[in-house]
């Protein structure tokens, strides 16, 4: 049996209140987890602004890098 299929047995054999507990508490680390990997990732961009390797850009010029 997988780790994950571990994980989700023995959320099964909580309690429902528990598990709604459970629930939010992982919404909530996931939320913060992202908020971490965007705040390294604006950093990691001022960095590379800062450094010259990366040019200011309306959004209508990024779209049309990304098609291009």
């Amino acid at each position: 049996m997988t780790k994950f299929a571990q994980v989700l047995d023995s959320a099964d054999d909580l309690a429902i209140e528990d598990q709604e507990s459970l629930v939010e508490v992982l919404q909530r680390r996931l939320a913060e987890h992202r908020r971490a990997e965007l705040v390294a990732a604006v950093k990691s961009a001022r960095r590379e602004f800062k450094t010259g390797r990366l040019r200011p850009a309306t959004p209508a010029q990024i779209v049309k890098r990304l098609f291009a």
